[in-house]
């Protein structure tokens, strides 16, 4: 039986890309089942419906982070979604949220964490530049209640090179997140 897995994020998705790709290649034997996203405009829903891929805009104006991440639960368990992934989701879910998909929610950051946790975007890769540090990479870890405190289930590394820019180091990084979420789910067990 193939897995159900939902889709959470705010931008353009880069790593669902390679998800997409795996599946479509019949590598990959998941079911995206709905990809959604709380900006109407974000890229990840036209990169999902290119696919074939449900794509659901839930409109977060108004309401507070519990309300909204209950239409949220509710649109993918109407969707039978057994694994949420979070992919660029620029929001913060609530505890209940995390409560009622324990265990089965995912989220890509891209640092090597602990390293670099609490930030996003550009901030993660800029930090990582003036750190020094010799490499960074992305980790997908269990969502927990605490912001990147979730139990690591992969990580994936690359150099930081000379003359790298936040931009250069971001592209990178992403192309890594595409390659673990696809060994990820690979190996899921629900």
């Amino acid at each position: 039986m193939r897995l159900k897995v939902g889709v959470l994020g705010s931008t353009r998705g880069t790593a669902l890309q390679g998800i997409l790709d795996a599946v479509a290649q019949g590598q990959l034997d998941v079911d995206i089942v709905l990809v959604a996203s709380d900006k109407r405009s974000a890229p990840i829903l036209e990169r999902a419906a290119k696919y074939g891929v449900p794509a659901r805009f839930v409109d977060p104006a108004g309401l507070t982070r519990e309300t909204y991440d209950e239409r949220v639960t509710q649109a993918l368990m109407d969707a039978d979604t057994e694994l949420v992934l979070l992919i660029g989701y620029m929001r913060i879910v609530s505890a209940a949220f995390v409560e009622t998909w324990r265990g089965r929610l995912l989220n890509v950051h891209p640092s090597l964490l602990p390293a670099f946790g609490g930030l996003m975007n550009l901030k993660v890769h800029e930090a990582v530049l003036e750190s020094r540090v010799s490499e960074t990479g992305c980790t997908i870890h269990q969502v927990t209640e605490e912001v990147d405190g979730g139990t690591i289930v992969l990580q994936r590394r690359c150099a930081v090179l000379p003359g790298d820019t936040a931009e250069t180091l971001k592209e990178r990084v992403q192309a890594l997140e595409q390659v673990a979420f696809v060994e990820v789910l690979r190996g899921w067990r629900s």
